[in-house]
């Protein structure tokens, strides 16, 4: 899952409030009034955070005439909850399988570079393949500066330097966590994070 996602996620999460009303939404339906007296709060306080938790995913309304009923999204919970552990252990010596030997993975990304880049450095198409998609990217993206922010737009022009598909490839930035997209800007993971091509099977 992407990291923008799982910020996203955390966020809605990121205020007591709406803990409390997730906590008590595990046990199954209950409409706004009902959750504001179990509370202590008003009405207008759980529809801002119902809003806040509905956007993200978390929660369901079903309305009933005047009423606005709330569920949980079970799925939706679990499965961030999941992806987030996923994320975070993604590349840590706990989780990973052993690395290619060096000479092993030097001659394969070379092989890679002078089949899928011109001679003027253009890409020729993207590979098909993971573990050679996952050279060719990285071998792009590192051109670009750690520690500064990118509009779309720049990202585009660097990309379309190596080829003309920019909205493919920058997905793909973000996908094997080359990148971290917040609010239409976007900025370098740290090494570490990227997804691992000599690691791959």
């Amino acid at each position: 899952m992407q990291l923008d996602k799982i910020v996203n996620y955390h966020k809605a999460l990121a205020d007591p409030t709406r803990i409390r009303i997730l906590i008590l939404l595990a046990d199954g339906e209950l409409n706004g009034q009902v959750l504001a007296g179990k509370l202590g709060v008003t009405p207008a306080t759980i529809t801002h955070h119902a809003a806040k938790l509905r956007e993200t995913g978390l929660l369901y309304e079903r309305r009933v005439k005047n009423t606005i009923y709330f569920s949980l999204n079970h799925h939706f919970i679990k499965a961030n909850a999941a992806a987030s552990v996923e994320l975070i252990y993604a590349h840590s010596n706990e989780t990973g399988g052993p690395s290619m030997p060096d000479d092993k993975a030097e001659r394969l990304q070379q092989s890679v570079l002078k089949n899928f880049f011109t001679s003027e450095g253009k890409l020729k198409h993207v590979p098909a393949q993971l573990k050679k998609k996952l050279i060719v990217l990285e071998h792009i993206v590192s051109r670009l500066e750690q520690g500064r922010k990118y509009t779309e737009q720049e990202i585009n022009d660097f990309v379309r330097q190596y080829h003309e598909d920019f909205a493919t490839i920058r997905r793909e930035f973000i996908m094997h966590q080359f990148m971290f997209r917040d609010n239409e800007g976007y900025e370098l993971n740290p090494h570490e994070m990227w997804t691992k091509w000599d690691k791959l099977t």
